[in-house]
């Protein structure tokens, strides 16, 4: 009865959370606009995720990538050599045709009503889900951006080589928190990354051939047996090595046993603050745990999918989601 009433109390607490949304964005606003908008985009994932369990992934960071630069506003879905999507760090992007898909549909339905921004917002939310992750109520009303800039990508984004200070400003700058930077990074329980990405760990990371200490010894046998020297720089490699399809605390046990994949992630244990965080979520009892995680998630995606949004007359919706109107 009482784990019964503290699930029922923590479910009030995410819905209370939702239906205020940040800046300016409302859970149920297309409720009378578009009524079949979120289960349109649903069905499109699930159609989509039926083929391949790995689309999951490539969702939930195309939705990071877009907040990031200008703001969670669709603008990395513009196509175009000088746009967002061209840049380094987006070339590895996945999930457009999902979004794609989701659109030309809402378009049937609901002609100019749909944001591309909340597709892929709505998108990420139900690519977890599907991944046996937590499932929450997603603020709406986010506006298409006119600005798509690849000029501003390499400054602003997250990377795998950032140290816990620049990961920490670049999260600060869009409001985000270390307990968000944590949280966050917790999506690297599914999904999975070029060998071409943290190689350089493996064989030369202090420029004289030796390996990063903090990769623990069996886990970099197993690195190096996946990623030879002379090998394929694109080969795929799971960001979580025990359950990668699925949406859980592994990712932080990880981290906290020197398993982690991206050297970003392995140095959420090298600073005090974050390493206490991880700790909270990797703890023995994983039931428990987990399902803080399952609380903590939804409240970091919320609180990221409110970046610098633009609503109410601001933005456009557009009638492809890679083309300005």
């Amino acid at each position: 009865m009482a784990a019964s009433m503290f699930l029922l109390a923590v479910l009030i607490f995410l819905m209370s959370i939702s239906a205020k949304g940040q800046g300016g964005l409302k859970t149920g606003f297309y409720a009378s606009s578009c009524p079949k908008a979120e289960a349109t985009v649903r069905s499109t994932v699930q159609t989509h995720f039926n083929r391949d369990t790995t689309i999951a992934a490539g969702l939930l960071r195309l939705h990071f990538h877009d907040c990031f630069v200008q703001g969670c506003d669709g603008s990395v879905l513009i196509t175009g050599t000088s746009a967002e999507r061209s840049a380094l760090p987006n070339q590895g992007l996945r999930g457009f045709e999902v979004i794609d898909d989701a659109k030309a549909q809402l378009e049937s339905l609901c002609p100019g009503v749909v944001s591309c921004a909340d597709i892929v917002a709505l998108a990420a939310r139900d690519a977890v889900a599907l991944s046996n992750g937590p499932s929450w109520s997603v603020p709406a009303g986010r506006r298409d951006g006119r600005i798509s800039s690849s000029a501003e990508v390499l400054n602003l984004l997250p990377s795998p080589l950032d140290s816990i200070s620049i990961q920490r400003q670049k999260f600060a700058a869009k409001g985000l928190n270390d307990h968000d930077l944590v949280t966050l990074s917790g999506a690297h329980t599914i999904g999975q990354t070029d060998c071409q990405f943290f190689k350089y760990r493996l064989y030369n990371f202090t420029a004289t051939g030796n390996a990063d200490p903090s990769i623990n010894q069996v886990f970099l046998g197993q690195l190096q047996a996946l990623c030879p020297q002379n090998g394929d720089g694109s080969k795929r490699v799971a960001l979580d090595k025990d359950s990668p399809t699925k949406f859980d605390v592994s990712y932080f046990k990880n981290v906290q046993d020197g398993n982690g994949v991206l050297e970003s992630d392995q140095r959420l244990w090298g600073d005090a603050t974050t390493r206490g965080i991880v700790q909270n979520y990797a703890g023995n009892l994983r039931g428990l745990l987990g399902l803080r995680f399952d609380i903590e998630f939804p409240k970091a995606m919320i609180k990221m999918s409110s970046i610098e949004v633009k609503t109410g007359t601001q933005g456009e919706i557009r009638k492809l989601c890679s083309n300005f109107n």
